[in-house]
């Protein structure tokens, strides 16, 4: 263990009031992090979120994560064989704040299958969606208004009315769109493009958690 991050365990130990002696074994954290499901993790994201002041206009991206690296053995024994995880991420456009966050193992399935799960578990709190052309899909737009929630999404141009579509579109609100790239980016650097969990499950919890943090340490920098 280095120096600095002794100093910091140190703060984090006297800030909580605890000693050195009295922290759990990692086995201990380890089965205590298990007993916690996905769905609370989503309260915690959803509370951690309510703390800004969200706009009710939201944007969905996804992107990719790194497993952390294992021995050729470890992989072989356990089936390790996903490299990377699939993070779509839900972002309040004004405050850059994550709403919701889903984690995946595969590559396999509909993006706007995906993005309409999303926008249903958040759509009492949801006027307008928007997503790149990736999620163009008539059949999302028609559910989002369904939903309640207005479709910003960009049709690809294969027929002279694509581009009459894409010109009743909202600029401005949909070139806030960007901001999910923003919000990954600034995910990443702040708490690593990688899980250091091994179990696939840990592992989904592990991301909802950084989603977490990141909404508290944007709060408090507010």
């Amino acid at each position: 263990m280095t120096i600095d991050l002794l100093k910091e365990m140190s703060q984090i130990i006297g800030e909580i009031g605890l000693n050195a002696a009295d922290l759990p074994a990692p086995s201990t954290l380890c089965k205590a992090f298990d007993r916690i499901s996905m769905s609370v993790c989503r309260v915690l994201l959803r509370q951690s979120a309510q703390l800004h002041d969200l706009s009710e206009h939201a944007a969905i991206d996804a992107t990719f994560y790194d497993r952390s690296p294992a021995s050729r053995h470890y992989c072989q024994r356990i089936s390790y064989r996903v490299q990377k995880l699939k993070v779509t991420k839900l972002a309040d456009t004004a405050s850059q704040a994550v709403i919701d966050v889903h984690c995946s193992t595969n590559r396999e399935g509909s993006d706007t299958d995906l993005a309409e799960q999303i926008a249903r578990r958040n759509a009492g709190g949801l006027r307008s969606l928007a997503a790149d052309k990736g999620y163009d899909k008539q059949s999302l737009r028609e559910g989002l208004r369904d939903l309640g929630i207005r479709p910003l999404i960009k049709h690809r141009i294969f027929a002279p009315y694509d581009h009459a579509h894409n010109a009743r579109i909202d600029d401005n609100r949909y070139n806030q769109r960007s901001m999910t790239e923003t919000v990954n980016s600034a995910v990443k650097r702040s708490l690593g493009c990688a899980v250091r969990a091994r179990s696939w499950f840990r592992e989904f919890r592990e991301i909802a958690l950084m989603c977490v943090v990141y909404n508290i340490k944007r709060f408090v920098k507010q």
